[in-house]
């Protein structure tokens, strides 16, 4: 109450627009931003063949989840919320997800909350998120989600009306019961769908008015589409296509457009993922990539080459003459010569 929650902090110290968008769009409704990230499956198929041969099994799912829980760590704005215009920071970072114990129209449906630090590494991830889900399929087994809902489905309409109406009350002024809030899959970092697992593209899918889930994630089934590579060949890939609901108050489009580029590399690199977050600072550069060596080309030394003096016009025709005259001279002499030497040869002959 007065702006305490047990499941976040206010955030202060924020700039005039921040502040003021909750009161312009007072519903989450009303803040909704869709778009879709592309990801070439490329490396991520490499990779999960590559692990398996190790002996680790990673699905699409593991990385997607794997990303989104990075991602809420380094960019700590997409872990707010708002609760009546006030934003809050999220004390802990969770993923929600509905899976069905049989894949049957009347088979049971539990939703799923996991938490983590955001530090773990890919296989931390991985073990957190299989032992729920394998916990939770068990058909005697029955989820804490359902256990809480479970009471107040037995009461009439009307009363129930009467107790959500009473639980949202609770909420908005942050007197909520902790276990409530633990158990609800509507206060969450980030809501996930899988409808790759049943074969389905991707959607956009809103986000609730209940609860505090800023980001709505749905992975649709890969498939086969056109791209130009390198802006010059025309080629066919395999992509994974994530339909992103975002209320886009917490953030500005900036940050927002930032942290939808990293998840997209993230994804694109899974080997990032592997390692932990080490403790205090994050690393510069988060996303690993084979640095490009810049071919250089060697330039041959060129020898200067001394440049001729220019001559002037007027020395220039002057030597002319001089050469000219000294050829004319020299034909002359040769002649002249000649004229001699038949001369004489004639004169031996008379003789």
């Amino acid at each position: 109450m007065f702006g305490h929650r047990s499941d976040g902090k206010k955030v202060k110290g924020l700039n005039i627009i921040d502040k003021a968008e909750p009161f312009f769009m007072p519903q989450r409704i009303d803040a909704v931003n869709y778009t879709t990230i592309k990801i070439p499956c490329d490396k991520m198929d490499e990779f999960i063949q590559r692990e398996r041969r190790n002996g680790n099994s990673y699905s699409y799912m593991h990385l997607a989840i794997a990303t989104i829980v990075r991602i809420l760590y380094i960019r700590k704005k997409l872990n707010r919320f708002i609760m009546r215009g006030t934003i809050y920071q999220r004390n802990y970072i969770s993923v929600s997800m509905d899976i069905k114990k049989k894949l049957e129209d009347d088979g049971e449906q539990v939703t799923l909350k996991f938490y983590f630090t955001g530090r773990e590494s890919l296989d931390e991830i991985k073990n957190i998120v299989d032992t729920e889900i394998s916990e939770n399929l068990k058909e005697e087994s029955m989820h804490r989600t359902t256990k809480a809902i479970k009471g107040y489905t037995k009461l009439p309409d009307f009363m129930f009306r009467w107790a959500m109406a009473f639980i949202r009350w609770m909420d908005r002024h942050g007197i909520l019961p902790k276990s409530l809030i633990k158990a609800s899959p509507f206060h969450t970092s980030c809501f996930l769908t899988n409808l790759k697992s049943i074969k389905l593209g991707h959607i956009y899918h809103h986000l609730y008015n209940f609860g505090t889930t800023t980001i709505f994630v749905s992975m649709g089934k890969e498939k086969m589409e056109p791209y130009v590579e390198n802006n010059k060949e025309l080629k066919i890939g395999k992509f994974l296509n994530l339909g992103i609901t975002l209320d886009e108050r917490v953030a500005d489009g900036l940050y927002m457009g930032k942290s939808l580029k990293l998840m997209k590399d993230l994804l694109a690199n899974p080997d990032t993922l592997l390692e932990k977050l080490p403790e205090g600072d994050l690393p510069k550069t988060l996303v690993k990539r084979k640095k490009k060596k810049l071919k250089v080309k060697k330039i041959k030394k060129v020898e200067k080459v001394k440049k001729a003096k220019k001559i002037k016009p007027l020395k220039n025709k002057i030597k002319h003459e001089e050469k000219m005259k000294k050829i004319a001279i020299r034909k002359l002499k040769k002649k002249s010569e000649k004229e001699n030497l038949e001369n004489i040869s004639h004169e031996d002959l008379n003789a």
